[in-house]
């Protein structure tokens, strides 16, 4: 991924479910989950400043618990400072049409009045960035340099997880719009199905 764009949408997502509070969640246990037919495609103008390049995921299906390998690229012709803004849109398919998922509890598509505080929580400053970001150099946290960035193919683990009732299975369409002062950087479409037992 690209190290200011793919990172920022990466550690974003980690970020925002890490931020959501499980304990007012109706959660159901996962034992065992996959994620199938990952896509993504940017979405944003042609000349957008932020696009991610190349974002590579493997096994399909993705077992979670499991193991996972990623490779990324992407690039910014702007530095990516707080305040940044996300906008997010959490779609999921019912009955053949897609239904769109209200922010609760901060999940679901929800509006984030600074992605760069958020990472900041969830990996404080003076703390190392988290493997593999550590020992490739890639930042995780505000501001992200402009530049191209890139994660080789890298290995990760995907552990247990406790997901709400309602994102355990089923076919997802996510987008994401980054912004600040107004203006939109840049935006990223994916799309999933969930299958859990």
């Amino acid at each position: 991924m690209d190290r200011s764009v793919t990172l920022t949408a990466a550690v974003f997502v980690a970020a925002v479910l890490s931020q959501t509070n499980c304990s007012s969640f109706r959660l159901k246990r996962v034992s065992r989950a996959q994620v199938l037919g990952f896509d993504w495609k940017n979405c944003g103008q042609p000349d957008a400043p932020a696009v991610l390049k190349n974002l590579s995921v493997s096994p399909d299906p993705i077992s979670i618990p499991g193991d996972l390998k990623a490779s990324a690229s992407g690039s910014t012709s702007v530095e990516l400072a707080a305040p940044l803004a996300v906008n997010v849109t959490l779609e999921k398919e019912v009955a053949g049409f897609w239904v769109k998922v209200p922010c609760v509890e901060e999940l679901g598509s929800c509006h984030y009045r600074d992605a760069c505080d958020i990472l900041n929580q969830l990996i404080p400053p003076g703390q190392d960035c988290p493997e593999p970001l550590h020992t490739y150099g890639l930042p995780c946290r505000c501001p992200f340099k402009a530049g191209s960035y890139s994660l080789p193919q890298s290995d990760f683990y995907l552990p247990y997880v406790d997901l709400p009732y309602w994102l355990t299975n089923g076919n997802y369409r996510v987008q994401g719009v980054l912004g600040s002062g107004g203006q939109e950087l840049g935006c990223l479409k994916v799309a999933l199905s969930i299958h859990s037992d």
